[in-house]
């Protein structure tokens, strides 16, 4: 590596650090020469053959700039793009060949397009697929609508989970129906319970009562 100040072939790596998820390597290196420090960036390399029989390396701008005019007029956003540009590149590398068709990277763009839209996915896989007829968009539909179907009746099967309102009103039932069992408990023991004749009674309250007053009875005439 040439120092990009005095051209000097020999440096020192002061620093590295790990970059892109872990795909490439990035170095401070300081020239031996005059000293000056500059970074160089370390990653492996993956060639795309294509169909003429040139090869490239693999670039992830290609990637977002052919799938980006798929998606003209979907909602679709540059960070959706990107994260499909680092699966198709990590589904590639896990491959683990160094050289990969042109073809093939296209058709491993379509599992995650697919996922993220599907009218941009049959406008892509138009392209990559050969569609010759409508037979074959109706064939790629049918399969798209299969799909959904399988994935509608598993989320079926999963039960679904008791909202916080349910969670709340079972709760609320439960925290008041052993209170009044316990209170209806309670009674009934002390009922039971034999009385204590050592213990010391504590006298009645006495409550003061009018004293009613007689009632007036009539008078009758005595007869002599």
């Amino acid at each position: 590596m040439h120092c990009p100040f005095c051209r000097h072939n020999d440096s020192k790596v002061v620093d590295s650090r790990t970059s892109d998820d872990g795909t490439s390597i990035r170095r401070r290196r300081r020239c031996t020469e005059c000293g000056r420090r500059f970074s160089t960036l370390e990653t492996t390399t993956i060639s795309v053959i294509k169909r003429s029989g040139v090869t490239e390396p693999f670039d992830r701008q290609k990637i977002v700039n052919g799938v980006r005019k798929a998606c003209q007029g979907r909602p679709v956003s540059e960070d959706d793009l990107a994260m499909l540009a680092q699966e198709v590149e990590e589904s590639i590398r896990a491959s683990g060949s160094a050289e990969v068709e042109a073809h093939d990277v296209g058709l491993s763009i379509l599992p995650p397009l697919r996922r993220l839209d599907v009218v941009a996915y049959l406008r892509f896989a138009s392209v990559y697929q050969a569609f010759d007829d409508l037979e074959d968009f109706e064939r790629a539909i049918n399969v798209l609508r299969d799909q959904q179907a399988e994935l509608a009746g598993q989320q079926t099967l999963v039960p679904p989970a008791a909202g916080p309102g349910t969670n709340g009103a079972v709760r609320r039932r439960s925290g008041r129906r052993p209170a009044q069992g316990t209170d209806a408990a309670s009674e009934d023991t002390a009922a039971e319970a034999p009385e204590d004749d050592t213990a010391p009674k504590k006298a009645a309250p006495t409550r003061r009562r009018r004293a009613k007053k007689p009632a007036e009875t009539p008078t009758q005439p005595r007869l002599l």
